[in-house]
């Protein structure tokens, strides 16, 4: 089997978000939130958890703990009952709580819009500091989840399993412009249509670029 060059696997790429654009037209992240902090909450919360769930947890959340503040004074043994739902709540609720303290802090109140001020917050690493970075501030990141990692390897984007090498690889083929909304594009297709166990290659929109397809031959 011939090596892809690095100029094909560009181009290649490029034709795979042109695809997903039409089949995704609506690539917005489904979190719900108002603010900085509310997108950082939500996304701590929604680790090893859907979306779905988290969207039906945090309006309460957010309408009792309107401000950082909020959060930073909050109960730990509450928080904890509030967001039981969403799994490893013990774990969820020492970052979100220590998050708004030292935002609180170190940064006046305000969510940092810096990757190195985002990643020394408790919980926090690239993924989720591209997760704001992207959409909030309108900085492009590559957020490596588990679907992102799934299919970059699927699409021969990345032969790595490291999240952090998998974000690099993904940098170097992928436009700058393009990394946050080719993140929720991936992520989108992840969830309807390449699957973890079976993927519906049969009905994939990226199926002929795809070198893991089952029917390739």
């Amino acid at each position: 089997m011939a090596v892809e060059s690095f100029a094909s696997k560009q181009k290649r790429a490029r034709a795979i978000i042109r695809r997903l654009k039409e089949t995704f037209p609506d690539s917005v992240i489904e979190l719900k939130f108002k603010n900085p902090f509310q997108l950082l909450a939500a996304t701590i919360l929604s680790a090893q958890c859907t979306d779905k769930r988290v969207n039906q947890v945090t309006p309460a959340l957010f309408k009792k703990y309107r401000t950082v503040e909020n959060f930073a004074h909050a109960d730990p043994d509450t928080f904890e009952r509030e967001i039981y739902s969403t799994g490893f709540f013990r774990a969820k609720t020492k970052s979100i709580i220590g998050c708004a303290q030292e935002i609180v802090r170190r940064f006046a109140g305000k969510v940092p819009a810096r990757m190195e001020d985002l990643t020394t917050l408790p919980g926090v690493g690239r993924k989720t500091a591209n997760v704001i970075l992207g959409n909030v501030f309108d900085i492009p990141g590559v957020v490596v989840d588990t679907h992102v990692k799934r299919i970059s390897n699927r699409l021969g984007l990345t032969n790595h399993h490291d999240p952090v090498k998998i974000e690099f690889d993904l940098q170097k083929v992928i436009p700058p412009k393009e990394w946050t909304e080719f993140s929720l594009l991936l992520i989108k297709h992840g969830r309807r249509t390449c699957f973890a166990r079976k993927p519906r290659c049969s009905d994939c929109r990226i199926n002929s670029l795809c070198p893991s397809r089952e029917d390739k031959g």
